[in-house]
């Protein structure tokens, strides 16, 4: 479960141990309420994730699922202890287990699944 790992290392004291899980040709979209985020390499989201603003933030996942080489997850996030959202994010997985791919929607105004 390679999208759940990745988001443990994006919510860790080092979130650039998350490149380790992503291929060379690493292709992503981040969507959050104010613009996308978008590359096709592992340098383009190292970029990425060098201008993240540094917060006390993790992923809080309710529901998680995996068909053939695409993972899914579903969650809120939680920054400061407060719920500030929630995110809706899928993964290609590579043959070698690594992501190939990833989209990530964010939005504050709506929750698929109750918030706790």
């Amino acid at each position: 479960m390679v999208l759940r790992a990745y988001m443990a290392r994006m919510d860790g004291q080092d979130p650039e141990k998350a490149l380790e899980l992503v291929e060379p040709g690493f292709r992503f979209l981040i969507a959050l309420p104010g613009g996308e985020r978008s590359g096709t390499s592992r340098e383009e989201f190292a970029a990425y994730i060098a201008g993240r603003q540094a917060v006390d933030r993790t992923h809080d996942i309710r529901r998680f699922a995996v068909d053939g080489d695409v993972e899914t997850a579903y969650g809120f996030v939680v920054e400061k202890g407060v719920t500030t959202g929630a995110f809706l994010s899928a993964a290609r997985i590579s043959p070698a287990g690594l992501m190939a791919r990833y989209q990530s929607f964010f939005t504050t105004d709506f929750d698929l699944v109750d918030r706790p």
